[in-house]
């Protein structure tokens, strides 16, 4: 009973409202790399990419918050590293972050490098455009973004026994799970129409690869941050703070949106490996 009080306060309301938003806005960079992943694949596959990309996202999240305190265990440092011009002490979260921020560059790059360059994709290439291929990329890619999720709703849910002003550890993690919850049956809602809208705009998908980009970058520097990187015994890498890269990703878009709605292209280019964009060609051929 005592627990139903704490849950039905106006503190845990505004806490699961705001966590819930959060999660969205944090979940806006996994959408895209959702859309486009599912680009590449088949029509009638794309949907069934972004369900079980999303649920995954769901179920990495609400495993990683039953097992707080091995996620929490991670920022212990596993070893040191001093070379005189550079010293870090390496921690399991800092590589988890750090890895994630490759892939994620190196996925981003790869991506704009095939759309742009229009390259004949071997067999072995085609053969990566699998549904199974790229569930295992979204996975991966959800993973890194489930310790960041957690770790910034874990630092703005207060697990304080709630005669202390917090919401406790059950009240805390009913919190956090019911905002993860909601915050992916909205995303699932809106990832159909925005991974076409993506899909079918060719500016939209390299700008969403830069913003991409933009966000390996910024898990690269937060490993660094993590493993307290140091160059020449003081300069230490710091962290990017996330509102100033989600803020130019939301400029960016508005004056793009602006963009679109003043010009008009009857002709727009076309990116290679867009499942949409060459089956609605197609149909046009077919109609004239």
């Amino acid at each position: 009973m005592k627990l139903m009080e704490v849950l039905f306060t106006s503190d845990a309301l505004i806490a699961l409202l705001t966590l819930t938003f959060l999660e969205i806005i944090l979940g806006i960079d996994n959408i895209v790399f959702l859309s486009i992943v599912s680009g590449k694949l088949k029509a009638e596959d794309q949907p069934k990419a972004r369900r079980i990309g999303l649920l995954l996202a769901m179920a990495f999240r609400i495993i990683l918050l039953f097992g707080i305190t091995w996620v929490l265990s991670l920022q212990d440092i596993l070893f040191h590293l001093d070379f005189g011009f550079f010293s870090a002490g390496v921690t399991g979260q800092s590589l988890i972050i750090f890895g994630g921020g490759l892939f994620l560059l190196y996925k981003s790059v790869t991506e704009i490098h095939h759309k742009l360059e229009g390259e004949e994709e071997s067999e072995k290439g085609k053969a990566s455009n699998t549904l199974t291929a790229a569930i295992t990329q979204i996975a991966l890619l959800n993973l890194v973004f489930s310790f960041d999720s957690i770790l910034t709703a874990v630092g703005l849910i207060s697990m304080k026994d709630p005669s202390q002003g917090g919401f406790g550890y059950e009240g805390a993690l009913i919190i956090m799970i019911l905002s993860i919850i909601i915050s992916i049956v909205i995303m699932m809602i809106f990832a159909g129409p925005v991974s076409k809208f993506v899909n079918e705009h060719p500016t939209i998908q390299i700008l969403g690869l830069s913003f991409l980009i933009l966000i390996g970058v910024m898990l690269l520097a937060e490993g660094s941050h993590l493993a307290h990187f140091r160059f020449f015994g003081e300069t230490e890498v710091h962290s990017i703070p996330k509102g100033y890269l989600y803020f130019s990703i939301f400029f960016s878009l508005f004056v793009e949106f602006l963009n679109l709605r003043m010009k008009k292209s009857k002709n727009p280019v076309k990116l290679h490996n867009n499942k949409i964009v060459d089956e609605k060609l197609k149909d046009e051929d077919i109609m004239n």
